[in-house]
Formats: C-alpha cells, sequence, structure tokens
C-alpha cells in the first residue's frame, strides 16, 4: 500500500520529496505534498522523516 498525505497537516517543507528514494513525491498546486501511487515503492522512509507526521501507509 502506498503512503498517503494528510493535507491539513502537511506544510510543503519538501523534506518527503527530497529523501523519496523512488522520486513519488512532488508538491501540488497547493503547495502540499502529492504521491504518484504507482511509483511508491512503500519504504516508509516519509513516514519516518517527515517532521510534522503527516504521511501515513494505509
Amino acid at each position: 500500500m502506498p503512503a498517503v498525505i494528510d493535507k491539513a497537516k502537511c506544510t510543503g517543507c519538501t523534506t518527503c520529496v527530497d529523501i523519496c528514494p523512488a522520486a513519488a513525491i512532488e508538491l501540488g498546486a497547493d503547495d502540499k505534498a502529492v504521491i504518484d501511487a504507482g511509483a511508491c515503492v512503500d519504504c516508509e522512509t516519509c513516514v519516518d522523516e517527515c517532521p510534522e507526521s503527516a504521511i501515513k501507509m494505509e
């Protein structure tokens, strides 16, 4: 299951964008992180590194 962003918690800091080994995360038009579920490799690196705890695995 790919990671999921809680848009209410995401501050657009780009930490997840920078550390994603699959380059599956980018900032959307609302300056919030967006995950490409097809590219996500379920490594949970973004979950561990998000300073806002805005990412979880589903």
